[in-house]
């Protein structure tokens, strides 16, 4: 018998395709980690858009629409909440454990997740990728110019935050699924069941996506204020950020020791979900459909709840479509400001916010640069706080003249739902469930460009970064 003459030659070249392709992949990750960013979480949408699209992943055995495999993918990787479907009753139980495991994918970052698999396929970070590790902890880390490394974690510590990353979510979500359990007994679940829910609404609340395993959603625990404040404790955890965790794991609540971005997120984020609770407070008291029917403390505490699930946590236990109009658009602030930077919450960031509020109050006091804490924050970072507003405001504004188009739905739903994809919150006045193919498609590129962030983005799409050797004479147009 003789050998067949084409096998080694097809081996070999079988052989010399996947070494071309590996060092291809490896040369990514450092030439272009931004790119490659988006390339994993684009490719994990695909993988588990096919995984969802098999009979064996819904209820009824048959396949689903492929818009609505597609949509929940998105969702679920971009750990946004929105859904075409009632995910307690559409999926099957193999569906809610591969849902499960992409949101906790997905909750590491896009980022984050990169630079773990650049560090399997080449075996150390470059020094590049280091900078993109550490821009999860200031997105100025993608850019050129000077960072002060007090508002970010050193080079040497990426290592460190990346395993903070992931025991964090770990310990986080365990904690969580025991404190939950009780309650989810109480609820009248059997002991299995309550087994598998536990650890499924705290996956939910800290990776901020806002699935519920169950056909009524929180119905069943709307009275039950333990169960929803360790919810909110799920989603504020989950919303502050793996920097500001890593930072309060390091010195606790000594503030003195704390980093710009860490006293920047929580003082930021505590605000927001004050003035957010007073809001609603104050504009649905008198709403027979959401707290005009409640008692004055439970009036309090859901508007707290509420506050806290339109920065990023995407739980209901009222019906967001019944909502006043001057609430929905409260709920849309919230929703695009978003949580904290290299967090499982969406956005545009409150670092973002808080920045752009001291270079305002700066130049009302006619200061020449902006200070916070001791520490000025240089003018690139300013720049950058305002492109992430300006394509943000692009996308919502784009995607809800899209959807508003399709649909000739009322455009203070549209974009309430758009809002929320974008931000990935996971709030929907109804909208979303009812939603066309072409406008499924919109809003899931929605949430995916929300997902990875504007400044991800940017640094993706631009080729190369070049240095100008000179400087234009300078002429001041005429603003405001």
């Amino acid at each position: 018998m003789t050998a067949d003459p084409v096998s080694p030659f097809s081996r070999h070249s079988l052989g010399r395709f996947f070494r071309r392709f590996w060092d291809d992949l490896r040369s990514l990750t450092t030439s272009s980690p931004a790119r490659f960013a988006v390339l994993v979480f684009a490719s994990l949408i695909l993988l588990f858009t096919l995984l969802l699209w098999q009979p064996a992943a819904t209820a009824s055995g048959t396949r689903p629409p492929f818009a609505d495999a597609l949509f929940t993918a998105v969702s679920t990787i971009c750990v946004t909440g929105l859904t075409t479907v009632n995910m307690g009753t559409f999926w099957s139980p193999l569906g809610q454990v591969i849902i499960f495991i992409g949101v906790n994918v997905g909750a590491m970052g896009v980022l984050t997740l990169a630079s773990i698999l650049g560090l399997i396929i080449s075996k150390r970070l470059g020094l590049r990728a280091k900078l993109i590790a550490a821009g999860d902890t200031n997105p100025m880390r993608a850019h050129g110019g000077p960072v002060n490394e007090g508002q970010t974690v050193r080079l040497g510590e990426v290592g460190v935050l990346l395993r903070t990353v992931a025991l964090s979510t770990l310990v986080i979500e365990a904690i969580l699924a025991v404190l939950l359990y009780p309650s989810i007994l109480i609820a009248g679940m059997d002991p299995l069941t309550a087994l598998w829910e536990a650890p499924y609404f705290a996956a939910m609340s800290f990776t901020n996506t806002g699935f519920t395993p169950t056909e009524n959603g929180l119905e069943p625990f709307a009275t039950d204020y333990f169960f929803l404040t360790v919810m909110m404790a799920g989603v504020f955890l989950g919303s502050i950020g793996f920097p500001v965790i890593y930072t309060l794991w390091r010195h606790y609540w000594r503030f003195r020791l704390w980093s710009l971005h860490a006293k920047l997120t929580m003082i930021t984020t505590v605000l927001l979900f004050v003035l957010g609770a007073g809001a609603f407070l104050a504009l649905e008291y008198d709403n027979p459909a959401t707290f005009g029917s409640m008692n004055a403390w439970d009036t309090v505490f859901q508007s707290f709840f509420l506050s806290a699930m339109t920065r990023s946590g995407g739980f209901a236990v009222i019906d967001v479509g019944e909502l006043n109009g001057s609430s929905l658009i409260v709920g849309s602030m919230l929703m695009f400001v978003g949580g904290g930077s290299a967090s499982t919450a969406g956005g545009i960031k409150v670092t973002t916010l808080a920045v752009l509020a001291l270079a305002v109050w700066s130049e009302a006091k006619g200061r020449q640069s902006v200070q916070a804490f001791g520490r000025r924050i240089p003018s690139d970072v300013q720049r950058v706080a305002l492109s992430v507003v300006a394509w943000g405001a692009t996308i919502v504004a784009l995607s809800t003249i899209v959807i508003s188009h399709i649909t000739k739905s009322p455009v203070e739903d549209v974009l309430f739902d758009v809002i929320s994809g974008f931000a990935t919150v996971g709030l929907s006045t109804g909208l979303t469930q009812s939603l066309p193919d072409p406008a499924v498609y919109v809003m899931a590129l929605t949430m995916f460009m929300g997902r990875i962030g504007t400044v991800t983005l940017a640094a993706a799409v631009a080729a190369t970064s070049r240095s100008q050797l000179y400087s234009l004479p300078v002429e001041r147009p005429i603003v405001g």
